[in-house]
């Protein structure tokens, strides 16, 4: 396998701009969209729960319906390439069939399955204390989205697409309309996160960014 060199790395950093605005002419190639997902797919979670799921929307007449409640990405649903929408798990308890797939993909049985979702019990219960609130389990679920979303944008900037992460949308809307449309199952999974992908229409103006001082502190 060719290492990319840390330098190179660095600059793919240094390129990734959340993008405002789409050359709407440009479409990501097939081949290229997919490997982003696969960079959503292969990446961690906590315990090797991978609670999520990608929708990905290019109907015209669905992103229509998501405007009017999606105003931090209204410019970019007619110019992206590609919108992605991520949804978190909902009650990812350690006693679900959910946790008990997870712990069979892993591939495990009998008292070796029985041990591991006996210390997810303990881990939901004791130390991270989400097991009986459903919208801290959702949470949960949501931060591992976060992880798969991170890996999405930094390996589409080093393919030389564009990305931008959205929050700005109401989420109760955006659920309300993607499960009327029979995308998935409102009782098991919600909204965590939206994604765009395209190439960007023109220059952008970096942000300053606080210098790495100001945010590591070193215990030796």
């Amino acid at each position: 396998m060719n290492q990319i060199t840390r330098e190179q790395m660095l600059q793919v950093f240094e390129n990734r701009c959340s993008t405002r605005y789409y050359d709407p002419n440009k479409k990501i190639n097939q081949e290229d969209f997919a490997a982003i997902l696969e960079f959503a797919r292969l990446s961690p979670s906590s315990v090797g729960s991978e609670p999520w799921k990608f929708l990905v929307i290019q109907n015209k007449a669905l992103r229509e319906k998501l405007k009017p409640f999606s105003w931090g990405m209204q410019s970019q649903l007619d110019n992206c390439s590609h919108l992605v929408i991520i949804l978190a798990k909902k009650n990812a308890r350690y006693d679900t069939p959910f946790f008990r797939s997870v712990t069979e993909r892993r591939g495990l049985q009998g008292e070796q399955l029985e041990k591991a979702l006996a210390r997810y019990k303990s881990f939901q219960e004791t130390d991270i204390k989400i097991a009986d609130d459903q919208r801290a389990l959702f949470d949960w679920s949501g931060k591992q989205t976060y992880i798969a979303l991170a890996n999405m944008l930094t390996g589409a900037a080093a393919i030389g697409i564009d990305s931008c992460p959205i929050e700005g949308f109401n989420y109760d809307k955006m659920n309300e309309v993607l499960a009327a449309e029979g995308l998935f199952d409102a009782n098991e999974w919600g909204v965590s996160v939206a994604a765009t992908f395209g190439y960007r229409a023109k220059e952008i103006t970096k942000k300053s960014r606080k210098p790495i001082e100001e945010m590591v502190t070193w215990v030796e």
